[in-house]
């Protein structure tokens, strides 16, 4: 890491060599010292403006969509246009993030997606009505966020210690799932107020704080060993070896496989709000079920100094899936609304602690060569996971209930994360 960011800012002692112990508040509060790095701070503090950018245009996507069409089918297909770049340019995003200068690849994506969310803006303000260049104007956005996230997560083990990592993870979950609470209400509240247009370009606005923050970062280039390096279909091969030869990342990766394809019922949540919760309101359920999780992982990253200082991150993680499959599982018993939505809370919780753990052994365990590509393989897990559960849960749900399928599917979370880990004990044992 480029040196000259202690020269122009001065350095702020490391609270653990003046504070021997956590007591009160901050014995449980959240986990700030990352905040100390200013590299670290900058990049953080853009998140905090781009959550909620990005989730307006999340919104605002759909919603135009099925303005021009009516139907929910084209809303569901214009998901898929955006799955295959993102799969395919995360694991591409992943080798270019080895191989080349990652502030120089922050800089370059984060520029593509605010050009592409000015065109979203454009076609709409012009009153284009096409889905055709919705879909593709999605689908480029999500091939330049393909390749921008492997090299925002690899490079936050170059701006903070490793023993930071999971408090860096725990800022960074945060204030995402923040944004895809506060998001979406702004969102309903902005449309009726200044129009669908404008939602894309306030994201568009917002990327440029994210620009911004990049330009300040310090130069993050390979390492000496792999400036050769190529970033090609071999170099992806090479990637997907050295994850098979690494059994506690590979394991991470299945950790959450078996969390989120297994025990995600989104896809059941209208019929449930529909059904089992009706006498509460239809509407006022889904919109219950749906912020519980994210409303959840806010309150355990608000509360992360509990466990961000845990350094058996093995265990981490399997707790938390099982105690994942646990809540989803007593979600599914509930009869009472109220009931239900504590559950999927605690659920949001389990959730945030699995993926502050998971994503810091991914930054620990892989050397930085390899960091990129690990992160690529991470943000296709984390994409098509939950895309793969909303038809396993839609199929079950139709066939066997929603109440069985859910309860099914977090009973199988629970027994396959504990099989796995009796099985193998490369996870159980991993720690720094």
């Amino acid at each position: 890491m480029d040196t000259s960011e202690s020269s122009t800012e001065p350095q702020e002692k490391d609270p653990s060599a003046v504070i021997p112990a956590r007591r009160g508040r901050r014995r449980w509060a959240m986990d700030t010292r990352p905040l100390r790095r200013p590299a670290y701070r900058r990049l953080w503090s853009s998140t905090i403006v781009t959550a909620v950018g990005s989730q307006l245009t999340a919104v605002a996507v759909p919603k135009q969509i099925y303005d021009i069409t009516g139907s929910s089918a084209w809303v569901g297909a214009a998901s898929l246009a955006g799955l295959l770049p993102l799969v395919v340019f995360a694991l591409w995003g992943g080798a270019i993030a080895d191989s080349m200068d990652r502030r120089k690849l922050l800089l370059i994506t984060n520029s593509g997606i605010a050009v592409t969310s000015v065109l979203f803006w454009l076609q709409a303000v012009t009153g284009a009505a096409s889905v055709a260049v919705l879909m593709v104007l999605l689908a480029v956005q999500q091939a330049f966020w393909g390749l921008n996230a492997p090299a925002r997560s690899a490079s936050i083990a170059r701006l903070v210690p490793a023993d930071e990592l999971p408090a860096a993870n725990a800022l960074g979950s945060t204030v995402m799932q923040t944004g895809q609470v506060v998001g979406p209400l702004l969102a309903g509240v902005l449309i009726p107020v200044i129009g669908l247009a404008e939602l894309y370009l306030i994201d568009a606005l917002a990327l440029c704080v994210t620009v911004w923050a990049v330009v300040r970062l310090p130069a993050l280039p390979p390492l000496a060993a792999t400036t050769q390096r190529r970033a090609g279909v071999r170099e992806i091969v090479d990637g997907f070896r050295y994850m098979a030869l690494h059994k506690v990342l590979l394991l991470s990766f299945l950790a959450d496989i078996i969390a989120m394809v297994f025990g995600m019922p989104r896809a059941l949540f209208p019929q449930l709000a529909s059904q089992t919760y009706a006498p509460y309101g239809e509407g006022l359920a889904l919109g219950l079920l749906f912020a519980a999780i994210p409303i959840g992982a806010v309150l355990g990253g608000l509360f992360s100094g509990t466990f961000s200082r845990a350094r058996r991150h093995g265990w981490m993680v399997i707790g938390a899936v099982v105690a994942w499959g646990a809540a989803i599982t007593g979600f599914g018993l509930s009869g009472s609304l109220w009931v239900a939505v504590v559950f999927l809370a605690l659920a949001g919780v389990a959730d945030m602690v699995s993926m502050v753990f998971r994503g810091s052994i991914l930054l620990s365990a892989a050397s930085d060569e390899m960091r990129g590509r690990m992160q690529g393989v991470f943000t296709v897990v984390v994409a098509g996971g939950p895309r793969l559960a909303d038809v396993l849960h839609g199929t079950a749900g139709s066939a066997f209930g929603a109440r069985t399928a859910t309860v099914g599917g977090g009973l199988l979370v629970v027994v396959a994360m504990l099989g796995l880990a009796a099985a193998v004990p490369a996870l159980r044992r991993y720690r720094v």
